[in-house]
């Protein structure tokens, strides 16, 4: 008999280090690779894997976020399929979700209605593919309560991350620990630790009890990572999935194990320099294993004008639907729908986001810019530093954020 699994999306995250580019919106809202939406790839990697009863847990600025997920995820409603957002419902009285695993106590009633046997709980601003169907089929072979998604990173970098400290057998959680500096590497390759992805596979019992249980604690953070996990790792319940592992169809050996947390400016912009390389880490072209979205009836792309000085091209780019590059120059970017990028300007090392308009002569050099934002005629950004620092969010590695609808001086 097929097991009944339901997944849990939590899409609740406020995403304080991509601001401006959070302001209005949240975290696993935000635009990403010119036409999708961070949430749109955990939501692929679901629905490719066949599991299509999707609960979006939803809080901070959700608005735009719920509105992606209403004209873009409809399943099936014959089949019973959905994909349904929801924010806090103050069932348990006046309150908001107070943590991650508050957020799942609060809609438990969720669990109760579906029944299902187990329960995937994936987190909602990462970029990576991943079959979640093997590592259901791993939870399921190995009796535990909760399966921990791992992800092998460098033993130096631990300190960056929640390790996971596995016993002799290589599969049972011995400890969960957050940012540790003293980081024992794995049996199999001493310099490299397991990195938790923020994904779990939970037996449904298991994971009513622990979020009930947590709840009546008043000293806990109420964190999945932070609290619920530690529990079932104190009482030998909880086992790691080695992404390593994880065969995604259309795969190669460039990209297999890619996982990207873009958390902050400078993540966000590297993975978007990352998908206009020749040969990309992380592969948008993968038909196997299709990352899903809605980006509007825009028409095709268009680039006008060809002569002398005046030369609609892009170079090294990704061009989005409704994009006019009008006798302008495009190089290394990534431009979202709807841009328009006037004569003479010049784009360079950026990221464009729906509707921004480049006025003629305008230079943008490592840049990201937000929806709407118009560049005026002759602006220059990215060019000047200093001067950007007073006006704009600059990054730590220099990339210049312009926040939606900002105004840009000259």
């Amino acid at each position: 008999m097929a097991v009944k699994v339901l997944a849990i999306v939590l899409a609740g995250g406020e995403g304080k280090r991509l601001m401006p580019l959070t302001a209005d919106r949240a975290k696993p809202g935000v635009p990403f690779g010119g036409i999708y939406r961070m949430i749109d790839f955990v939501l692929s990697n679901l629905a490719n894997g066949g599991f299509l009863k999707i609960v979006v847990l939803t809080q901070y600025k959700s608005h735009s976020l719920d509105r992606h997920i209403t004209k873009t995820w409809r399943m099936s409603t014959l089949l019973g399929n959905y994909v349904t957002p929801v924010p806090a419902q103050q069932r348990l009285g006046p309150r908001w979700f107070s943590g991650s695993a508050d957020a799942i106590y609060q809609s438990l009633n969720l669990i109760n209605d579906e029944s299902p046997d187990y329960v995937i709980v994936f987190g909602a601003d990462h970029i990576y593919r991943m079959d979640p169907k093997q590592m259901v089929e791993d939870h399921i072979a190995s009796g535990a309560a909760v399966t921990v998604a791992g992800i092998r990173q460098p033993k130096s970098e631990a300190w960056q991350f929640g390790v996971i400290d596995v016993a002799e057998d290589g599969k049972k959680i011995k400890a969960f620990r957050e940012k540790p500096r003293d980081a024992q590497g794995l049996a199999d390759s001493p310099d490299e630790v397991y990195a938790s992805m923020g994904n779990y596979v939970f037996t449904t019992r298991a994971l009513c009890e622990a979020v009930t249980k947590d709840a009546q604690n008043p000293d806990s953070k109420h964190d999945m990572g932070g609290n619920i996990i530690p529990m079932l790792v104190e009482r030998g319940e909880a086992n790691v999935y080695d992404f390593r592992d994880n065969e995604v169809p259309g795969s190669t050996d460039r990209d297999r194990g890619y996982w990207r947390d873009v958390g902050t400016l400078d993540s966000f912009y590297e993975a978007h320099m990352d998908l206009i390389a020749t040969l990309p880490i992380f592969n948008l072209y993968n038909h196997d294993w299709p990352i899903f979205t809605n980006y509007g009836s825009w028409p095709p792309a268009k680039f006008v004008h060809g002569f002398d000085d005046r030369q609609g091209r892009a170079i090294e780019s990704m061009i989005s639907p409704g994009v006019v590059v009008s006798g302008s120059l495009v190089e290394r970017s990534v431009i979202s729908p709807n841009v328009r990028i006037n004569s003479w300007a010049h784009v360079e090392g950026s990221v464009l986001m729906e509707g921004v308009s480049v006025g003629r002569r305008a230079i943008l050099r490592n840049a990201i810019i937000d929806k709407n934002v118009v560049i005026p005629e002759g602006a220059q950004i990215g060019v000047d530093l200093d001067r950007d620092r007073k006006l704009y969010t600059v990054s730590d590695n220099g990339i210049v954020v312009i926040g939606k609808g900002q105004p840009v001086e000259l």
